[in-house]
């Protein structure tokens, strides 16, 4: 019998892209606290590209160890702005706002991890770093923007969704648009072709 495939993700954007790519698949809840996590990756020096390996690793093993037999997708998205810095998920709206005015003009980095574990052992992962300019961005078009789309894009790090109105934050954007939205979805597939966990 050919195992499950485990999406240990509540992403409605990585669940999407799945689902549109004929996956079979099922949702699971990866039983982590991810604060907490990223504390203690923080506290070992993890860079954000390191990081986003680290918490899909996690996500992914933390299933696997409970469904041994199964194929667990672990994944996790950080983004790391001209500087160096990380930027996590913002909290209320005028941080949103703040944020974007930070990256108005600025290129920033987005890096996409997946990691597939199966009996409590990771088997595969890739990262796919994807580097977006942000045109210049009046305060008029932020307020206007976060007026659209506050109620879908705060849950994203950046506030935007490339496949709605986020997408008239940039000027140009190198690399899959699949990775910024949460998941190298490609690489992914030719791996679960290659284990005949979708047909070849």
């Amino acid at each position: 019998m050919t195992a499950r495939l485990l999406l240990a993700s509540q992403s409605a954007s990585r669940a999407r892209m799945l689902r549109d790519a004929t996956v079979p698949f099922e949702v699971v809840r990866a039983p982590i606290d991810e604060d907490m996590a990223k504390d203690a990756f923080d506290a070992e020096g993890l860079g954000p590209r390191d990081l986003a390996d680290a918490l899909a690793e996690l996500k992914a093993m933390s299933v696997s160890m409970r469904n041994p037999a199964d194929v667990i997708l672990g994944c996790d998205q950080t983004l790391e702005l001209a500087d160096g810095s990380r930027v996590d998920k913002v909290e209320t709206r005028a941080e949103a706002a703040a944020l974007l005015a930070r990256m108005s003009g600025e290129p920033h980095k987005l890096h996409s991890a997946a990691v597939i574990a199966q009996g409590g052992q990771p088997v595969w992962r890739h990262i796919e770093s994807v580097t977006l300019h942000v045109r210049p961005l009046s305060a008029a078009f932020i307020d206007a923007y976060l007026d659209m789309d506050w109620e879908q894009c705060r849950w994203c790090v950046g506030c935007y969704r490339v496949e709605g109105p986020g997408a008239q934050l940039f000027s140009r954007i190198s690399g899959s648009l699949f990775a910024v939205q949460g998941l190298p979805l490609l690489p992914l597939l030719d791996y679960l072709r290659a284990r005949s966990i979708i047909a070849a």
